[in-house]
């Protein structure tokens, strides 16, 4: 059994912050906040938006605030979240977070700025982390080359992460993550596109630097609302060498009996938003059959094939607390699958909570977001505590 030693992370892009003052009043007011209400120490998964990682390539001595808030408020940060590149927290995000794709060289620049900046927060002998899009969205990839320049942008990007190792002795490894309608969103996709990777690879050497600098993010909700097995989706990886670099420990919505649950389709169509995309999808027997958002009246007056299924499941980041919401279930019982899994991998990912939806989140008796996170990192806590032991 294997598991990760560092402080659980929480991921920042909960948070809103788009200069290098406001990242830091986050670090000192909010993250300072939730480790001061855990019984253990936690660690800060920053979110750097392009617009933060330039004001620092501009002057780098801005990063020292950043570094003194991290220090004083004994935050770790090992792990970035290098996904949305622009401002996560406009009023209409949706597609657009999958944007620039990992064809365009401002997706090579921009993660290689945070790869940089990562190696200035890394505690000693640790290595570090960055989450990034699965390429790109596929109603978007519409280049007839599409995965192949994808290919050359992260050899590239492999390549300049070992020379950074080179330079600085620090091991930076990128976590693609799949997503569903994403580029890579299946299991079977993720294997089929390292293998076209590989394929690629044209020494020995660059084979060991693509293995070392490039992998995966498993948000394990992605996987849930594909219907897939996660402990075998785990497995799948492990089997075809593909190595997760970091773990998303995340829930989505499960409604089970959606002809019969009224009240859950009724409460259902209040998660329904305009920032973010919530994929829905339902399982059949030809496989699962998906809608690009959820929407209110799809909720309340779905296609009879919709309300044939046995559940449906949301992309939509719910806490990780919660094995249900009122007539709604969730995916915590595929969380506790996947942990276990993990547990049994012979190296340790990152471990990183990423419920983003907390301030779009329905319902009048919400917890403010600092005590919502902090209830789900220490379930998270109790979760990895209560694994089988070696």
């Amino acid at each position: 059994m294997t598991l990760s030693t560092l402080p659980i992370s929480y991921c920042g892009n909960v948070h809103p912050a788009q200069t290098v003052a406001e990242l830091t009043q986050v670090l000192t007011t909010q993250t300072a906040r939730v480790q001061r209400q855990s019984e253990f120490p936690i660690a800060a998964g920053l979110w750097l938006p392009d617009a933060i990682t330039r004001e620092l390539e501009e002057s780098p001595a801005r990063l020292e605030p950043v570094a003194t808030a991290l220090r004083e408020n004994q935050l770790a940060c090992y792990t970035l979240n290098a996904f949305p590149f622009g401002n996560f927290h406009l009023e209409r995000v949706k597609e657009q977070v999958y944007l620039p794709d990992w064809t365009d060289p401002q997706r090579l620049e921009y993660t290689m700025r945070c790869a940089r900046l990562l190696t200035r927060l890394l505690p000693d002998g640790v290595e570090g982390s960055i989450s990034t899009v699965p390429l790109g969205f596929k109603a978007l990839a519409d280049k007839p080359d599409f995965e192949q320049q994808c290919i050359t942008n992260l050899l590239e990007l492999a390549r300049q992460l070992d020379e950074l190792h080179d330079a600085t002795g620090q091991v930076i490894r990128l976590a693609i993550e799949p997503e569903p309608l994403c580029v890579l969103e299946t299991t079977r996709e993720v294997i089929d596109f390292f293998n076209a990777l590989r394929a690629r690879v044209d020494s020995e050497a660059l084979r060991e630097i693509v293995d070392r600098h490039l992998g995966v993010c498993y948000d394990v909700c992605h996987q849930s609302v594909e219907f897939e097995d996660v402990a075998e989706s785990i497995a799948d990886l492990n089997r075809h060498q593909i190595r997760i670099n970091k773990v998303h420990i995340t829930c989505a919505i499960d409604l089970e009996n959606p002809a019969q649950n009224t009240a859950g389709r009724e409460f259902l169509a209040d998660f329904a938003e305009k920032r973010y995309l919530h994929q829905t999808f339902r399982n059949s027997s030809t496989g699962t059959v998906s809608e690009l958002d959820l929407t209110a009246e799809f909720a309340r007056n779905p296609p009879a094939e919709w309300l044939e299924a046995d559940s449906w499941r949301i992309h939509f980041h719910v806490p990780v607390h919660a094995d249900s919401l009122g007539p709604l279930s969730t995916t915590r019982a595929d969380l506790k699958k996947a942990l276990a899994a993990v547990a049994g991998l012979e190296y340790a990912p990152h471990l990183e909570v990423e419920t983003y939806t907390w301030t779009v989140m329905p319902g009048k008796d919400l917890p403010d977001v600092c005590d919502g996170l902090t209830e789900e990192l220490a379930a998270t806590h109790r979760l990895l505590n209560e694994l089988p032991k070696p």
